[in-house]
């Protein structure tokens, strides 16, 4: 199978140091600098686009390559306000896409179980929901895409709360607080709260490395080769 690498940052170089396990080719690795120059031959070179790249270049990558008829997998978050436009021309096109938040498996899994937990704490109003995300000082946008998912399951399960809101700010009791921390080189934690007068109940997903992410990446595009329509990690994960 072949992968084009639109984008090569962190993300990028650990697809590649992935890809090398497995039996992957990476035909070619475009460096943001490097995108004006981006065509659609170099783009129909690759079975499969693996896109991880800036929010304000996500929407144009993303365009090109479904322009030219080529599946992408795109993992850049702070762009998701325009994900349904590209969705839209995606069917139009006749194309593939599947943009996640986060493709580590082991973060799907948490979403799953946290869409359950807040199915529960639907009928348990003692119970208070709180978002934790912790990053590198790297990372562009807060909270992160992740939180942002986490945080929209929850409110969609529990029906407790009609919005989150970034903290610190004032909110109302109807508003699921996140709060983002930023420190040193770490790869990604999110902790899922809820909380009463006499316990607590806390889900966890740290991560160790970047790895995970980029194995999932992988294994999207692995299944996205050969399909045409809009797809999530729910498909790649059968959850």
């Amino acid at each position: 199978m072949k992968i084009g690498l639109l984008g090569y940052g962190k993300m990028g170089r650990a697809i590649d140091d992935v890809a090398a396990t497995r039996n992957v080719q990476i035909v070619w690795r475009l460096r943001s600098q490097d995108l004006p120059l981006l065509t659609s031959d170099t783009l129909r070179q690759a079975d499969v686009v693996i896109e991880f790249t800036r929010p304000e270049a996500a929407f144009h990558n993303v365009m090109l390559c479904l322009n030219a008829g080529v599946p992408v997998v795109s993992g850049t978050t702070g762009w998701q306000e325009q994900l349904p436009e590209a969705e839209a021309f995606c069917r139009e096109k006749g194309g593939a896409l599947l943009w996640a938040s986060n493709f580590s498996v082991g973060v799907n899994l948490f979403f799953a179980l946290n869409r359950y937990l807040s199915q529960l704490m639907a009928t348990r109003p003692e119970y208070a929901a709180s978002l934790t995300e912790i990053h590198h000082i790297h990372k562009l946008d807060a909270p992160s895409g992740t939180a942002i998912t986490i945080a929209n399951d929850a409110l969609s399960g529990s029906g407790r709360y009609h919005s989150w809101q970034l903290m610190p700010a004032n909110r109302s009791t109807d508003q699921l607080p996140i709060t983002a921390v930023r420190e040193g080189e770490v790869p990604g934690t999110h902790q899922m709260l809820w909380q009463s007068a006499i316990d607590e109940i806390l889900i966890e997903h740290k991560a160790h490395s970047r790895s995970g992410f980029a194995s999932g990446a992988l294994l999207a595009a692995e299944w996205l080769h050969n399909k045409r329509g809009v797809f999530s990690m729910k498909d790649v994960l059968s959850l």
